[in-house]
């Protein structure tokens, strides 16, 4: 419901309802991965599949039909490229560029570096009075600098931060010039934009309540999280991971993201301010002292 399609290929899961009699709205999980395209499966011991994940980490896999040998489902799973090295954003970013807002309002005008961005995003961007143009990751700095934005945003979005390369020289353009501001790939990308390096998780951050402690404020943040890479960093820290450490967010003079997903949608609510920071930034406000 994020956004304009199911990007998943495949889904696992325990349970699946799907009574024949049920109506439309509620056949459940497999039915309606149907009607998407998505291959699913039901049945599964997903405890023990997660157990079997953080023991051995992230790893490539498949779901395919029983008239599929072992031996041929196994061969086509290792003929997947891994995810490191992957540029997906290309795949889900938009074609080309959107505006959302009141169109004839005089509300701050942020420009978004759209790599996969969710749409609970956008919606909190709007209902704190601003407008927002939404850009396919192949724009340029001067793209986004076209309309004299109050601000540059970047999306989060999926794959390997690292395999972006043309989009951290586009942000690296934008740093210093705007207020930047990130979330997840982006939080990734502007991390590298600024000289840091990223590396792949042994298996990822994902869903809900993951303890973030704000380092300036001491200030712990129970947050949603769906990424497999993180950033190497010492300065510009905002916000550490109490699970494992790693770096959760940046702040800087002109520039601020976090890894988290302040928009829950669903989860708590705790990281919501961060979009009053940001229109906050858009109206003139000064993001962050160097940390």
């Amino acid at each position: 419901m994020e956004s304009d399609r199911v990007w998943a290929r495949a889904a696992v899961m325990r349970e699946a309802c799907n009574r024949e009699d049920a109506p439309s709205a509620e056949r459940g999980w497999l039915d309606w991965l149907a009607d998407c395209g998505v291959q699913a499966i039901s049945g599964v011991d997903t405890r023990a599949l997660v157990r079997h994940i953080r023991d051995a980490g992230a790893m490539r896999g498949g779901v395919f039909g029983s008239e599929i040998p072992p031996k041929e489902a196994l061969a086509m799973i290792y003929a997947v490229p891994p995810m490191t090295g992957q540029d997906l954003a290309s795949l889900v970013t938009p074609r080309e560029t959107t505006r959302h807002g009141d169109a004839t309002g005089d509300g701050p005008l942020i420009s978004v570096l759209d790599t996969g961005i969710k749409a609970s995003m956008v919606r909190e961007l709007l209902v704190r009075g601003t407008r927002v143009a939404l850009h396919p990751c192949t724009s340029s700095a001067e793209d986004l600098l076209a309309e004299d934005p109050d601000a540059i945003f970047l999306s989060n979005g999926p794959g390997d931060p690292a395999a972006l390369p043309h989009v951290v020289e586009t942000v690296r353009a934008l740093v210093g010039r705007k207020p930047v501001w990130g979330i997840c790939l982006g939080h990734q990308l502007l991390c590298r934009a600024v000289g840091l390096e990223t590396f792949k998780l042994p298996f990822g951050h994902r869903g809900a309540n993951h303890p973030v402690r704000d380092t300036r404020s001491g200030r712990v943040l129970v947050t949603v999280q769906n990424h497999g890479f993180a950033v190497q960093a010492d300065d510009y820290v905002s916000h550490v991971s109490l699970n494992d450490g790693t770096v959760e967010g940046l702040a800087g003079e002109d520039f601020a993201s976090v890894q988290f997903h302040p928009e829950a949608a669903p989860g708590p609510l705790d990281a919501l301010p961060f979009f009053d920071q940001v229109a906050a930034a858009c109206r003139g406000a000064r993001i962050f002292a160097r940390s």
